[in-house]
């Protein structure tokens, strides 16, 4: 398992919503593997989400993101910029 990088809040981020916790898990791990820097996090108060968590990833990583979310047919209520 590669190491995971620090993601920094520089205020380019987006955010990716789920409706369950299994497939924010599952997206943190396809993301790590290809070196795409992501935080777990609460949903933020002014998106709504089934689930409690979102993971946030920097802005310009958003089509690598699109691409694993694709490629491993994980289910998310959304992407959002923040």
């Amino acid at each position: 398992m590669s190491p995971r990088k620090r993601i920094e809040n520089d205020g380019n981020q987006g955010v990716v919503l789920f409706h369950t916790t299994h497939a924010v898990f599952q997206l943190e791990k396809a993301l790590a593997e290809h070196g795409v820097p992501t935080k777990l996090i609460p949903t933020p108060r002014h998106l709504s989400s089934d689930c409690g968590a979102a993971l946030r990833f920097p802005l310009p990583s958003r089509s690598a993101v699109e691409e694993a979310i694709a490629a491993h047919a994980i289910e998310i209520a959304g992407i959002h910029e923040i």
